[in-house]
């Protein structure tokens, strides 16, 4: 009798190599949308609010290099690079700060403070949740510390902090740039009203 094999079932660790083997690899730009979305293009687009940065075997060693990170991190972070989405007075937002600080995983912090955030956090991660996390294109909704550690491992960052010391700590900026409410022209002064010509004496008047 034939025995059945057991159908096994990928590992979370596995899924994550998975989706983030996804881009493609000919991508040779990391482009930047204005919402902090990240997309990777064989082919630098024409819009001028984006924010686009080569790689890759072709590209400037600036622009590669992250100015002082060790190999392993230059790697993950331009294959894989990480962004958390917070809001203020949020504890579980701090226990994933704290997670990227202590491994060593260079980061972009967004904030969400506005309708216009929040509605741009839920197109990026499918949900309104934070604290939020985008390790490539791959989104993590709420912290997990076993999950974040699970896509930070798969994506290649070192299990232990590899930074250097004077790597300066990530600034939390909106997620949606707020626009700068124009000022308002001044207007000039209106000229002083002119004083009323004295009446014409009457006949038989004097004047003083």
């Amino acid at each position: 009798m034939k025995s059945k094999r057991s159908r096994m079932h990928p590992a979370p660790v596995t899924l994550a190599l998975l989706v983030l083997a996804a881009l493609p690899a000919s991508a040779q730009y990391k482009v930047v949308a204005p919402d902090g979305s990240v997309t990777y293009t064989d082919r630098p687009p024409f819009e001028s609010n984006l924010r686009i940065t080569p790689f890759g075997r072709n590209a400037p060693a600036a622009a590669v290099a992250e100015v002082g990170l060790p190999i392993e991190l230059r790697q993950a972070t331009a294959r894989y690079p990480v962004t958390l989405y917070t809001t203020a007075d949020c504890l579980p937002c701090d226990s994933g700060r704290k997670l990227l600080q202590q491994r060593g995983v260079p980061y972009a912090e967004r904030s969400i403070g506005s309708e216009d955030d929040v509605q741009a956090l839920e197109r990026l991660v499918g949900a309104r949740t934070v604290p939020a996390l985008t390790v490539g294109a791959q989104p993590l909704r709420g912290f997990s510390e076993t999950d974040w550690a699970s896509y930070l491992d798969a994506a290649g960052y070192p299990k232990e902090s590899k930074l250097p010391r004077s790597w300066p700590v990530a600034v939390a900026t909106p997620l949606v740039q707020r626009a700068v409410a124009a000022t308002p022209e001044a207007r000039p002064a209106p000229p002083p009203a002119a004083a009323p010509a004295p009446a014409a004496p009457q006949p038989g008047t004097i004047r003083f």
